[in-house]
């Protein structure tokens, strides 16, 4: 018979987190109602001005093509960002707006690495950063943390050969809320420049934090940005999930390249999108009270969690995510999958295995639901356990 798929495609490894959401969805098909602690998106609404930016942008027919790169007013506003709030010097030439940060992530990975680079990824880490790096046809290289999964200078420096081309930097961390610490990131960045490696720098959560002020790695100095692309977005921050843009700054040389393969992919991201992005400027009330509220949520969670002797829980300094050790409730060759498969059709609660994060024997629980339902899922998964 023909050969279909190619050997890129047949070598991904299905997602986890995409079986659980299915199950998940199956059963609220059926009545049955699930405590989702599964997604990775704030249950807060979009911040109003935000909404209004976008009414606005459809009222005046803003719905044409705009330029590859990004609409420049909404260039210009992350221009003025990173210069107040991270303090980074870039210009428009210097940043893409995309479709979401994943495709942007996609792109960089190929721009940057082909066959015979190696990636450096610490673990456990979002799993579509692992399947990028393969897709680019770039080998990763795996950094395996342990609790509290905080990243060092010198693990980095263990997995450094002549092959490296990039190391991606998830701070805070999806799954786990870790940090890296300002000591490590400029010891990392010295790294970095000694071996000319690329630092694919992730700051997704960077204001969802809960101790101390965000260090963006490019901000260190001035060589460093040289090797740094930063990646960002509205989706968690501003709770724009489904508006999808994210945006990533970097030298122009990079940045160019990127808008031109995203001329061939996506031409640019929505027009609409942009222009309601733009509301992000008048929007950091909701984010403070967003960010108090998960604190707050975060609190509860990890005064109840760490009253259940079979969990090994690690505070999150960041992100809505408690990633918790789950090794001492499995059965002999039980798995973490069939483990959280079994709390959801038993106590109709809904986690992601660490499979999802290369990281098996642990669960990632979203913070992302009111305390009276973090209150009832925590009283489940304790009767969950005391029943098995």
């Amino acid at each position: 018979m023909r050969k279909i798929l190619t050997k890129r495609i047949q070598q991904l490894t299905k997602s986890p987190l995409l079986k659980m959401d299915s199950k998940v969805k199956a059963m609220q098909r059926a009545g049955i109602e699930v405590i989702n602690f599964g997604r990775g998106e704030p249950d807060f609404q979009t911040p109003l001005p935000i909404k209004q930016a976008g009414k606005d942008a459809i009222e005046t027919g803003f719905s044409h093509y705009t330029a590859t790169a990004g609409i420049p007013e909404l260039r210009e506003a992350l221009v003025e960002k990173f210069r107040k709030e991270n303090h980074i010097t870039y210009d428009q030439s210097e940043i893409i707006i995309g479709s979401g940060t994943r495709p942007l992530l996609y792109i960089a990975f190929q721009v940057l690495c082909e066959k015979g680079d190696e990636a450096i990824v610490p673990l456990p880490t979002w799993g579509t950063y692992v399947e990028q790096v393969k897709l680019s046809g770039a080998a990763p290289v795996f950094i395996r943390l342990v609790p509290p999964f905080k990243l060092t200078a010198k693990e980095v420096e263990r997995k450094i050969t002549s092959k490296t081309k990039v190391l991606l930097l998830n701070s805070p961390s999806n799954p786990t809320g870790a940090i890296i610490e300002k000591e490590e990131l400029q010891k990392i960045a010295q790294l970095a420049i000694k071996h000319g490696i690329w630092i694919i720098a992730d700051e997704m959560y960077e204001k969802l934090l809960f101790k101390g002020k965000y260090i963006s790695i490019a901000s260190l100095n001035k060589k460093i940005q040289q090797h740094v692309i930063t990646m960002n977005g509205f989706s968690k921050t501003y709770a724009m999930t489904g508006w999808r843009i994210g945006y990533a700054a970097g030298p122009k040389e990079v940045i160019s390249s990127m808008v031109d393969l995203q001329g061939h992919l996506t031409a640019n991201a929505s027009s609409i999108s942009q222009k309601a992005a733009l509301g992000f400027t008048k929007s950091e009330k909701e984010v403070v009270q967003m960010v108090a509220e998960f604190a707050k949520r975060r609190t509860f969670l990890a005064k109840e969690l760490v009253k259940i002797p079979q969990l090994d829980v690690t505070i999150p300094e960041g992100s809505f995510y408690f990633f918790i050790g789950i090794k001492r409730l499995l059965g002999k060759n039980q798995s973490t999958m069939d483990w959280c498969e079994r709390l959801l059709e038993k106590k109709h609660v809904a986690l992601i295995p660490g499979e999802a994060f290369l990281s098996p024997g642990h669960v990632r629980l979203s913070f992302a639901a009111p305390i009276e339902k973090l209150r009832l899922a925590v009283e489940r998964i304790k009767e969950f356990i005391n029943e098995s």
